[in-house]
């Protein structure tokens, strides 16, 4: 049995005139995935998330989130959903506690228990002024505004954003708790290494398109392999073989010791014949050879930079 969808996109596009937006999205996320939605910055995380919300409207294409269609059940979505903006902006002069407090009278829940929980997970005083906090403490008031309500789905855009590694990992066990509970998280980020992570599926987006969508585990399941060589390598030789993507600039320093000319270390991704590289390099002067997987980070980079 197909599981229900959270959001289902059909060739949604958003266009700013010459200004990049989003173009042709089809974007499928299960109900109660743990979703990465991956990109540079200017891909078009934020026009997407906009869009799904209803905050702005598609210049063409559907799409639904959580079974209502953004246009037409804008105020349904919004109810039903948690929502981080990349940037946290707050009504002047407020305390923390009159702005997470604003928030729940909002969607007529009393949520006075869950918020005093979070502002103590967070390490957040609740008596402070808004107007006075740094960004990261501003960016905590964002989390407990959208997540202290237990919403059916959760739409956070780059949300560890100014956290420290402390709090980042007490936000993503927050998270963690808010999906066994059967919320659907969808988070938009450019670090690579959260997604692989914490999440099952993950899409990655680029120039507003995206290039690649599926299971996590599919992704890291590539058949890619990355290739560290030390000694003296032609890098010519190389990059005329299929497959091979550097990673890294090469670097050369003297071999005083072998008195061998210049030792070279490059480093690569291969995804093609690996009996075709053995032998190219069987055929240079190697000191050493690693060959190992591959974070998710390393597999996509090369799409980011083609």
């Amino acid at each position: 049995m197909e599981k229900a969808l959270a959001i289902d996109t059909r060739d949604l596009t958003k266009s700013y005139g010459r200004s990049r937006g989003i173009c042709n999205l089809d974007l499928q996320v299960e109900a109660g995935d743990f979703f990465g939605f991956i990109g540079p910055n200017g891909a078009g995380k934020s026009t997407t998330i906009r869009t799904l919300l209803g905050l702005i409207r598609p210049t063409s294409g559907s799409a639904s989130v959580l079974g209502y269609d953004i246009v037409s059940g804008k105020e349904n979505i919004l109810l039903h959903t948690g929502y981080l903006p990349s940037e946290i902006h707050f009504y002047p002069h407020m305390k923390v506690r009159d702005a997470i407090r604003y928030s729940a009278d909002l969607r007529k829940a009393d949520c006075g228990k869950r918020a005093e929980e979070l502002c103590r997970r967070l390490d957040l005083d609740p008596g402070r002024k808004v107007d006075d906090l740094s960004l990261g403490n501003r960016k905590k008031v964002g989390i407990i505004c959208a997540v202290q309500h237990h919403p059916d789905m959760l739409i956070l855009d780059e949300p560890t954003s100014g956290l420290d590694p402390l709090m980042q990992k007490e936000f993503f066990t927050i998270l963690q708790e808010e999906n066994k509970r059967g919320a659907t998280i969808f988070f938009s980020s450019h670090i690579l290494s959260e997604v692989q992570a914490y999440c099952r599926s993950a899409a990655f987006i680029k120039d507003g398109k995206i290039l690649l969508a599926d299971k996590v585990g599919n992704l890291e399941q590539t058949g890619t392999r990355k290739v560290c060589v030390i000694g003296e390598v032609e890098r010519e030789k190389l990059a005329a073989l299929s497959g091979v993507t550097f990673t890294d600039k090469s670097t050369s320093t003297s071999d005083t010791e072998t008195n061998a000319g210049r030792t070279t270390t490059l480093s690569f991704l291969y995804n093609g014949d690996i009996q075709r590289l053995l032998s190219t390099l069987s055929q240079e002067r190697i000191k050493d050879i690693t060959i190992t997987e591959p974070s998710l980070e390393e597999i996509f980079m090369h799409y980011y930079e083609n």
